[in-house]
């Protein structure tokens, strides 16, 4: 049997060697940690090196599934709890509609209806400039919807509201700067829902994606 040949002393690193090394490593885990792993996972990006790398927008969407997820399982445990109640609150919803429809029918700029299909997704914005202000109504009859309220342009942001299993709503909005200002709508139910949204103030279009 060999025996492996012992080494020099002068073969081994030194500690100064080892803990130089060691230094360099942690810096070199530091600057992934910072410019990498934070963008992609959680969208925080103090550097701005992962906003240039596209990773800074990676991790916002992860954040928002992550959120949205969250608001779903709250969401299927309610109505695990209350199953009759998303039926009491349809009919709510669409009593409320009309009434909304048949007292304001006169005083609204645009009303847009339209059907949400289960796992169905839609956006309605208005294209307003800085400092306008937009008053609306909505309601979801035959479900619950989930939404977020926001605009996003030239580089600037906004989130207004966000809402999960929501039937109705109503409030108006400032706009902080030029762009297109409105909802996401989801609808994580398992029928078909129609959707009335009332819109009026300072705006010059309204804009309809499905």
């Amino acid at each position: 049997m060999n025996n492996a040949p012992k080494p020099n002393l002068e073969d081994l690193p030194t500690k100064a060697q080892l803990f130089r090394s060691s230094i360099i490593a942690g810096i070199g885990a530091v600057v992934i940690l910072v410019t990498v792993y934070l963008p992609a996972e959680h969208a925080i990006d103090p550097t701005g090196v992962g906003r240039v790398l596209g990773l800074t927008e990676m991790g916002e969407i992860k954040v928002q599934l992550a959120e949205e997820a969250e608001a779903d399982r709250l969401l299927d445990e309610q109505h695990a709890l209350d199953q009759s109640s998303s039926v009491l609150d349809a009919v709510f919803g669409l009593f409320v509609g009309t009434a909304h429809a048949q007292d304001a029918q006169q005083t609204w700029q645009d009303t847009v209806t339209f059907v949400l299909e289960p796992g169905g997704t839609a956006e309605i914005k208005m294209t307003m400039e800085a400092g306008n202000v937009a008053e609306y109504a909505w309601t979801a009859a035959g479900g619950r919807v989930n939404f977020d309220l926001h605009a996003h342009s030239g580089g600037e942001s906004v989130d207004y509201e966000r809402g999960s299993g929501q039937t109705s709503g109503e409030g108006s909005i400032e706009a902080p700067f030029a762009g297109d200002h409105g909802w996401f709508w989801r609808n994580r139910d398992s029928t078909p829902i129609t959707m009335t949204i009332q819109l009026r103030g300072e705006y010059s279009d309204v804009v309809e994606t499905y």
